[in-house]
């Protein structure tokens, strides 16, 4: 008996230490902290939605056709030169989403098609000319990319903005939605959105005394602190930049730190293609780029003056990918390879390509949410949580005495690990989050509400405490456990289907429910047993 109760003590007071761990960074306390708290330990408790601390909500549409448009333009151009480098003389003319090839050697101009631009189908022969259509799978490809690339060029706008958690994705087919909480200036952030992205090809200069002493990574939050330190010692020719990356084990986001060229050799604009492709030696992922004539010629010159040296690959002064230079490259063509998973390769791939977007956005909804709204709904969220809880809290007194003092210190653990979940999963807390915490405070006793009736049936048969306690959670169990799963699956469903607001109850809810099992059955429980284990209890105040 003893041994079981320590590991749940020890468990519960894990489960304790972790929240706070995880909270004190929404508190006042953590600026009195330690510099070495900080540095490692969580540094972001839980963030206010939209909802609560005001803002701005933005919905963006992007207009695909003029990707389909432009990609086609230079599909036309791209079958032009080839035909020609292979020595077929033929006139090219596109309509819409078609080509047309008039040549004197038709058998010649198909090959050329069906060799190099699989993307074409044949649409149709005549004795005059040659008819390709774009596959209906190519222009859903180019359509879906065009938002990846306005999602990824908006992203990176907002991460210059320095917003704390926004929410950016996709709603529908081809529009994007910008949730930024607590943004003062609104204008401000939309004309940043808004501005052309600029993407740029600079090399590193790893040969400075100063990019030895650069450290490699630093927190998100140390940019200007490195900036300052080595402001002075840097080159004239030179300029720190960061590149923003995520830690796949602990979710921790950091930035690497490069020096670099301020000259740029390359900028996107003469970048025409960027698609992932796969090795066929060793089946891994890498990127395949493609430059106009200009670029070809460019990056031919560059890779040739720089092998086994970096080069930096910039989008809006963020380093996306530091690769090497292998070989001289010419052609046009180039591929960067490394240790890329699939979502990393065709992140990379987005990322290009948005230098050069082909698809505008046109702004369809801009709603700006008051801070004062916000500090209503937190009150009115404030006042609801208290008064139910109290009334939660008075009723179990009232009507289980001792036992209900119990649930009610359960109720409070349930609440604490909550929130202290929510800020070690980064969840923003929106007003139907706030919802799902209040309707968690509901539920939290639910469990104890069984379990407690079952031990006064118990009781009235005869037995004694212990055995009716120990009776009471035994045959309470499966109806728990099948209540709380049937909820959990609710809220699954919730999270799965739902948009934003849905999605945060859903994450409250789900959280409220798993919770109060750990605190129902392994919390209220082992007070029960703390209580058996000193004394001979010969009454049960319930």
């Amino acid at each position: 008996m003893k041994k079981n109760i320590t590991w749940r003590l020890a468990l519960i007071a894990a489960s304790i230490l972790l929240s706070l761990v995880f909270l004190l960074p929404a508190t006042p306390v953590y600026d009195r902290l330690p510099q070495w708290w900080k540095d490692n330990m969580p540094s972001r408790g839980i963030v206010l939605g939209l909802d609560l601390q005001g803002g701005l909500h933005l919905v963006f549409e992007v207009e695909w056709d003029k990707a389909v448009d432009v990609t086609m333009e230079r599909l036309t151009r791209s079958v032009s030169d080839a035909l020609k480098r292979d020595g077929v003389e033929a006139e090219v003319t596109r309509t819409d989403t078609e080509i047309r090839i008039v040549s004197e050697n038709q058998d010649a101009a198909e090959k050329v098609m069906s060799d190099q631009y699989p993307v074409f189908e044949k649409s149709f022969t005549t004795g005059e000319g040659l008819t390709y259509a774009l596959s209906s799978s190519e222009v859903r490809a180019i359509k879906s990319n065009s938002v990846d690339q306005a999602l990824e060029t908006i992203r990176n706008r907002i991460d210059q903005f320095g917003v704390a958690e926004p929410t950016i994705h996709r709603q529908g087919a081809n529009e994007i939605v910008v949730q930024l909480p607590g943004v003062k200036d609104p204008k401000r952030a939309i004309d940043l959105i808004n501005r052309v992205a600029l993407l740029e090809f600079k090399m590193l200069d790893e040969d400075s005394p100063v990019a030895a002493e650069l450290p490699p990574t630093i927190a998100v939050t140390d940019e200007a602190r490195i900036r300052e330190e080595f402001g002075d010692r840097i080159p004239a020719q030179d300029e720190i930049l960061f590149g923003r990356e995520v830690n796949e084990q602990t979710g921790e986001t950091f930035k690497r730190v490069y020096l670099v060229r301020k000259e740029s050799r390359i900028t996107g604009d003469l970048l025409t293609d960027a698609r992932v492709s796969i090795d066929s030696r060793f089946n891994e992922p890498y990127v395949s780029l493609e430059f106009n004539a200009e670029g070809a010629r460019l990056f031919e010159e560059i890779t040739g003056e720089n092998v086994n040296k970096r080069f930096a690959i910039v989008l809006d002064n963020n380093v996306h990918s530091a690769p090497v230079i292998r070989e001289k490259i010419a052609g046009g063509r180039a591929q960067i390879s490394g240790s890329f998973t699939m979502d990393s390769a065709k992140d990379l791939a987005i990322v290009l390509k948005a230098g050069a977007l082909q698809a505008p956005v046109k702004m369809l909804q801009n709603v700006t949410v008051g801070p004062s709204l916000g500090r209503d709904s937190i009150e009115a969220g404030k006042k609801a949580g208290l008064y139910g809880m109290i009334l939660v809290v008075v009723f179990m007194l009232v009507y289980y005495r001792m036992a209900g003092m119990i649930a009610d210190l359960a109720l409070v653990l349930n609440i604490f690990l909550l929130l202290g979940a929510l800020a070690w999963l980064r969840a923003t807390l929106t007003m139907p989050g706030i919802a799902g915490v209040i309707l968690a405070i509901g539920m939290a006793v639910d469990s104890n509400v069984l379990m407690f009736e079952r031990m006064r049936e118990e009781l009235q048969i005869g037995k004694t405490p212990r055995a009716a306690v120990d009776s009471g959670y035994d045959k309470a169990f499966i109806t728990i456990v099948d209540s709380h799963v049937t909820t959990l699956i609710t809220a699954a469903v919730l999270f799965q289907f739902g948009t934003g607001p849905i999605k945060g109850f859903a994450v409250t809810l789900f959280l409220g429910v798993s919770i109060n099992l750990f605190t129902a059955l392994i919390g209220t429980k082992v007070v029960f047993d703390i209580v058996h284990s000193r004394k001979e209890v010969t009454s049960l105040s319930i």
